[in-house]
């Protein structure tokens, strides 16, 4: 593991709430259109009604053998691990759970509308690999990809709808980039060192979560409706399920990968 790296989180249902219930011009409902003058509205989700679809993503059959990545010619990133780095494409927890899975709300928020988040998402390039392996963003939102190993890094995303980009950071720094519509997913790859692989999610609306250690995921506050939630894995491809959530409601679903997916 690495030594040290910043860890990136993000908790949708702690900020979502105090975010859509502030809109250009004072506020609407949910499924407002433009506002007079022409100004957006974004909607506003009820916190005493809204519900959450929570899960965990499993994997069946026998886990993969671990893939060693050969840093031995960069030093500067084999020194920052206390034990040999393995490839992040297939990570199954000791718990069954599957990680680096992408869950988000494919379908059903319909005309909602939702602000641009100030805070930046951070790729980090530590220990030569992207930290976070999987990630999600808004249209809009800054991504600043960060270069913490002062050793040469080309970072090249192709995007099949937003415009790519390949750039060098040759020295510690950072690069502020942005996609302007929603795409899941954008591959990143470096030029340099080619088993550095990341996987960005372009969503209009905060509704996504990557599992983790113990494969959890959970999608909130969402407003009573029908849903179509999807999972997506870099290797196993996607799963998806259709979900009514109630009001107040938890609703809680399983989506299971496997070796007869890949």
């Amino acid at each position: 593991m690495l030594k040290h790296f910043q860890h990136y989180s993000r908790d949708v249902g702690l900020t979502l709430v105090a975010l859509l219930a502030v809109g250009c011009g004072g506020g609407g409902e949910a499924g407002d259109g433009a506002a007079a003058g022409g100004e957006t509205m974004v909607s506003v989700v009820d916190a005493a009604t809204a519900g959450t679809v929570s899960g965990r993503v499993t994997f069946e059959g026998m886990a993969p053998e671990a893939v060693l990545l050969d840093m031995s010619e960069e030093e500067v990133c084999a020194d920052k691990y206390t034990d040999p780095p393995t490839s992040e494409t297939v990570v199954v927890n000791e718990d069954g759970s599957l990680a680096n899975v992408f869950v988000y709300v494919k379908d059903g928020l319909g005309d909602m509308t939702f602000p641009t988040p100030s805070e930046p998402v951070v790729l980090d390039q530590d220990g030569c690999r992207y930290h976070p392996h999987v990630f999600g963003l808004q249209p809009g939102q800054d991504l600043v990809i960060r270069n913490s190993d002062a050793l040469q890094h080309n970072i090249n995303a192709k995007p099949q709808a937003n415009r790519g980009f390949n750039i060098s950071q040759p020295v510690v720094m950072e690069t502020t980039k942005q996609f302007r519509v929603s795409e899941v997913m954008i591959r990143f790859e470096c030029d340099v060192h080619s088993w550095m692989l990341a996987f960005g999610g372009v969503l209009d609306h905060p509704y996504h979560s990557v599992t983790g250690e113990v494969g959890s995921f959970s999608l909130s506050p969402l407003p009573p409706g029908t849903y179509v939630i999807e999972a997506w894995h870099e290797l196993y491809g996607t799963q998806s399920q259709e979900v009514t959530v109630g009001e107040s409601e938890e609703v809680e679903i399983t989506f299971t990968f496997g070796e007869a997916a890949a």
